[in-house]
């Protein structure tokens, strides 16, 4: 008798769906905080970069927006409920043979001050305008960044850009709109 793990076809070992596959990928978010004032949040690693909070989604079946908002209060101190968390855009560049996909994401804060809750990586959270942010931008960072607002002209490593069409952008364009449609495909950028 088949089980839940023997392949129901054959009989033989765990089935095609049950079997993980080969790790090939690291699945994070970079979170873009944006403030009343129109300034993102960066924060200053201990490598020199300055970066985006952020980190990788947990395989737990939690969701993109569930760990842009977990990363966010970890590393900063803010709270913010998963609905608060839009998800505009998917990067994949290759990094060590290995496939990184960084999901894009935006949250728009009234105010609030964070917090250096992780002293052995970052050491300070700066509110910047967007048209003076510091460099060394870490790589990832800077990609996210770039998909938000191109017109920054950030330097980054080459990334395939998947835009994502959020709860704002929807109501600019309806469905079938070719600017839309355009916007969803993948796309190579630097």
């Amino acid at each position: 008798m088949a089980t839940e793990t023997t392949d129901p076809l054959t009989g033989a070992g765990p089935s095609r769906n049950s079997r993980p596959p080969t790790a090939q990928a690291a699945l994070g978010v970079g979170v873009i905080v944006e403030d009343g004032q129109g300034r993102v949040l960066l924060g200053r690693h201990h490598s020199g970069t300055w970066e985006l909070p952020g980190g990788k989604v947990d395989p737990t079946h939690e969701s993109v927006a569930a760990a842009a908002a977990r990363e966010l209060r970890e590393e900063t101190g803010l709270d913010v409920g998963e609905s608060a968390v839009d998800v505009f855009a998917m990067l994949h560049d290759v990094i060590g043979g290995i496939n990184r996909i960084s999901m894009a994401a935006l949250v728009r804060l009234r105010s609030g001050i964070p917090e250096v809750t992780e002293p052995h990586l970052i050491s300070a959270w700066r509110w910047t305008a967007p048209e003076e942010l510091p460099t060394p931008l870490f790589d990832p960072s800077a990609q996210i960044l770039a998909a938000w607002r191109p017109d920054l002209g950030l330097t980054h490593p080459p990334a395939h850009l998947l835009r994502i069409t959020g709860p704002e952008s929807s109501a600019d364009q309806g469905p079938g709109d070719p600017a839309t449609d355009a916007e969803k495909r993948d796309q190579a950028y630097e």
